[in-house]
């Protein structure tokens, strides 16, 4: 069974992403969340937790240190971190009828992984 993707912030103050272990209580294969400002405003930028000394997204982090949970998590950035994790990346649909190949996928296939791809942010 998936476990389900969730995001926390720390008693640290960070911000993390990963897969949620209900029965051990811990976040698995951590992301985290750096906020940077820009010229044309604030950017997101998801990086394995511990960069750059953990070039991956591994590791946990026990409940115990989650100060809170948001409720929910911002559009495509759940789909960012699987393809980050996974380093595939996940086809993106113009819609049932759009433009290109089959059920609106532009190169034609099932529209659900298109390849292998390196770490996109």
């Amino acid at each position: 069974m998936a476990k389900p993707i969730r995001m926390f912030k720390l008693i640290s103050g960070e911000i993390v992403i990963g897969k949620y272990d209900e029965e051990s209580g811990n976040l698995e294969d951590l992301g985290t969340i750096e906020i940077a400002g820009t010229a044309s405003g604030p950017q997101m930028m998801l990086i394995p937790y511990g960069y750059p000394f953990e070039q991956e997204f591994s590791g946990s982090v026990h409940s115990s240190f989650f100060m809170y949970e948001f409720t929910r998590i911002p559009e495509g950035l759940d789909t960012q971190y699987l393809e980050a994790c996974s380093k595939l990346s996940i086809a993106r649909s113009s819609g049932l009828y759009g433009t290109g190949g089959s059920g609106g996928n532009p190169a034609g296939g099932s529209g659900l992984i298109t390849g292998a791809a390196g770490l996109k942010f």
